[in-house]
């Protein structure tokens, strides 16, 4: 579909364009239009028993489910959604672990059988009945059911055909999105979520055909995994959902490409390097930043690749804001003072994002992101949002002399702790400069290990440059001269 090159940011187009912030609101003909699979879809995918997708909040795992889930049915596959509501009350047991395996095991197969079933149109209260009762070999039972049921139901074509397809492949595919939901660190809620990565390594063991799917946040993943060292057993299973800079300029290149009717190819344009891509950008884009200091006559995408921490939902919030200013300025392309226009709110809006997101696991999370705010003395420094190792314990420790930080868990906070939490949130990125010159960041899915409470990998940290709007509004133009955009990854 050609659309006009003058491009109206009317709020419709704005979301065509950019996309929807949350994939369950983007409407799925259009999202995989432009979605751009990287190589993580097809781990994901893959025809394994368990893959457990772990990632930031932001970084896509809900638009992979949903595209995923959309192929599988086009293939006449059976995909299973499990949304937090279905299995609000599993694994909340006070009896100990193997009892909480146990409820996860017995209100999976329930949960699991019912929706198959209404797929295939043979729900019954009858066969609801008979659900718990068949332990946990869950593809016999339905495979039994069908046998004894399907021919006196009346069905429909798409039915008889999923039924079919099922009694040929024996095969449901299982997803489970939106765990951490309510998630608040606390011991509780890793027993909760440890128990249930045994439960479906149970059943899928138990159960040759089923297939489970699982996304959690990166440090929802990271406390489970430090603390139950049964999960040793599903490593193997996990994948990073982790994005390079270059793959989210590609994102936003699709997304562009496509909205005008264009047909790209995603592999031509991961082989070409970022400033022979920016072109693209242009029909949406002025393709020069005309800032101050660091920031003048850089290009645009460079730009957007410094202020995004590496999470596509980032990009659609930073491009849609400056888009709203453009249409209110009645313009046609998204210009710097456009962006200009939208830093702070942009800033401000990450910033509750991660308070909204990590509150339940430190309380005082709000005291502990304004507290990192430059004091007059560090202002007078090159780039007062980088510190080394001993600066950074010294600049916590000052700022706990105000405030008593403990996590939801009741354990008091320490600096080194508070520090790897900075890190584990991404408010904080670790920098090291290398002998040619480059800085090289990197972000805790990255590297997990490298805010060590016990090691110091002699590496630097830096306050990602999303926040700093918000902690100093009353003298913008530092950043704009002390700020190292990133390079082309």
């Amino acid at each position: 579909m050609n659309r006009q090159i003058q491009l109206d940011f009317t709020d419709e187009n704005i979301q065509s364009l950019f996309g929807f912030e949350d994939a369950e609101s983007e409407p799925i003909d259009r999202l995989r239009e432009y979605y751009f699979k990287k190589d993580t879809f097809g781990r994901v995918e893959a025809d394994l028993p368990i893959r457990i997708l772990v990632g930031h909040k932001g970084t896509g795992k809900s638009a992979l489910f949903k595209v995923a889930i959309s192929e599988e049915r086009e293939k006449g596959n059976l995909p299973i959604l499990i949304k937090p509501d279905d299995i609000a009350e599993l694994g909340k047991s006070d009896e100990n672990f193997l009892l909480r395996i146990r409820q996860w095991k017995y209100g999976l197969i329930k949960i699991i059988g019912s929706k198959v079933l209404n797929e295939f149109g043979l729900f019954s209260d009858s066969t609801s009945g008979k659900l718990g009762q068949f332990g946990v070999k869950i593809i016999s039972f339905i495979s039994e059911s069908i046998a004894s049921i399907s021919e006196t139901v009346n069905l429909q074509p798409s039915q008889k055909l999923l039924i079919d397809n099922f009694l040929k492949s024996k095969k449901i595919i299982v997803y489970i999105d939106d765990l951490d939901r309510g998630w608040e660190g606390n011991k509780d809620d890793i027993n909760r979520i440890s128990a249930l990565l045994n439960a479906i390594r149970d059943m899928s063991n138990d159960n040759q055909g089923l297939i489970f799917k699982i996304s959690l946040r990166s440090d929802v993943f990271y406390l489970v995994r430090t603390s139950d060292e049964s999960t040793d057993k599903i490593e193997g299973s996990v994948v990073w959902f982790k994005w390079t800079n270059h793959e989210i300029l590609v994102m936003l290149i699709k997304r562009i490409m496509t909205f005008f009717g264009e047909k790209p190819d995603e592999a031509q344009l991961m082989n070409t390097p970022q400033r022979h891509l920016s072109f693209h950008l242009d029909k949406v884009f002025e393709s020069k930043f005309l800032g101050k200091g660091k920031w003048d006559n850089v290009p645009i995408y460079r730009i957007l690749m410094s202020l995004t921490r590496k999470r596509p939902r980032d990009l659609v919030k930073l491009c849609s804001l400056a888009a709203q200013q453009a249409h209110l300025g009645g313009s046609f392309l998204i210009r710097t003072s456009h962006f200009q226009a939208i830093f702070e709110e942009y800033s401000q809006g990450r910033i509750q994002d991660t308070i909204n997101e990590y509150k339940s696991e430190l309380p005082q999370i709000e005291k502990l992101l304004f507290g990192m705010k430059p004091t007059k003395k560090q202002r007078l420094t090159s780039d007062s949002y980088i510190y080394n190792s001993p600066e950074l314990h010294l600049k916590i420790n000052n700022l706990k002399q105000q405030v008593n930080f403990s996590f939801s868990n009741g354990r008091d906070a320490t600096a080194k702790d508070l520090a790897q939490f900075l890190y584990k949130i991404n408010f904080l990125t670790a920098r090291k400069t290398l002998e040619d010159g480059t800085i090289q960041r990197k972000y805790f899915e990255e590297n997990r290990y490298l805010s060590s409470t016990f090691v110091d990998f002699g590496y630097e940290w830096e306050v990602h440059p999303a926040f700093r709007w918000a902690l100093q509004p009353d003298n913008i133009d530092d950043i704009f001269y002390n700020l190292a955009l990133s390079s082309d990854d």
